[in-house]
């Protein structure tokens, strides 16, 4: 069976794009698998400390996971329609982006990762990190980023 590549999704337009133009470098044979991720509720939320204690009830976390993993699959079932990928595996993972992706990479031996690139400059990236930094750094396989034709 032939590895499979995956298509890196957060389900916003720009990724889509990516997405769209990485499929037209390498095509749509061949075993995809198109992936996103749900990181949950905000953990800031979930700790406290004194009299104020955690800011979500138990009842209110599970009412976050629920909507962040609602989120996800409107992200891959869109991401599925807009790419026009009538064969495709979908997944979503839950945790850290870029640590979540490299590990099913290597638990899948990948062939590639497609992932998008949002383009930011190196003081915001430094700042706020980058999914895409992260996967080409430690992904187990090629990594193909792109962004949106504009």
């Amino acid at each position: 069976m032939d590895d499979p590549i995956l298509l890196c999704t957060d389900g916003s337009d720009l990724a889509l794009g990516a997405l769209s133009a990485g499929l037209d470098l390498i095509g749509r044979e061949g075993r995809l698998v198109l992936v996103t991720v749900s990181d949950g509720p905000d953990q800031g939320s979930l700790v406290g400390s004194g009299h104020a204690g955690a800011e979500l009830t138990p009842d209110e976390y599970d009412q976050r996971v629920a909507e962040a993993s609602g989120d996800a699959r409107a992200a891959i079932d869109g991401a599925r329609r807009e790419l026009g990928i009538a064969e495709v595996e979908t997944l979503v993972l839950e945790g850290d982006p870029g640590r979540a992706i490299c590990g099913l990479a290597s638990d899948l031996s990948a062939g590639a990762i497609v992932i998008g690139s949002r383009g930011r400059g190196g003081i915001k990236r430094a700042i706020l990190g980058s999914v895409s930094d992260h996967v080409v750094r430690n992904a187990p396989c090629s990594v193909i980023v792109t962004r949106a034709r504009g």
